[in-house]
C-alpha cells in the first residue's frame, strides 16, 4: 500500500490580516505610541504603521506585537 502524501487540500489556511483598527485600538488602549511599541517589540515604526494600515500581515511580526502588548501570541492571527 503506498504511503499517503500530504495534500494541499489539508494544508493550514494562510493567516489573514487582523482588522486594520484592531492593532491600533489595542495599542492605543494600552497607552503605547507607535514609537514606544516599536522599541518594545523590536520592529521599526514604519513596520508597525504598515501593519496597522493592512499593508503587512507577517504572522511573525503580529506575534511580536501581541507579545509586547501582553496578549496571547496568536491574538492577531486570523485563520480563514
Amino acid at each position: 500500500m503506498p504511503a499517503l502524501q500530504p495534500s494541499e487540500d489539508f494544508a493550514e489556511p494562510a493567516p489573514r490580516a487582523p482588522d486594520v483598527n484592531t492593532v491600533r485600538a489595542i495599542r492605543e488602549t494600552r497607552g503605547y505610541s507607535i514609537e514606544k511599541l516599536s522599541l518594545t517589540c523590536g520592529l521599526a515604526a514604519y513596520e508597525l504603521a504598515d501593519i496597522e494600515s493592512g499593508k503587512d500581515t507577517d504572522p511573525a511580526k503580529l506575534r511580536r506585537i501581541a507579545s509586547a502588548l501582553m496578549l496571547p501570541e496568536d491574538a492577531f492571527i486570523i485563520v480563514n
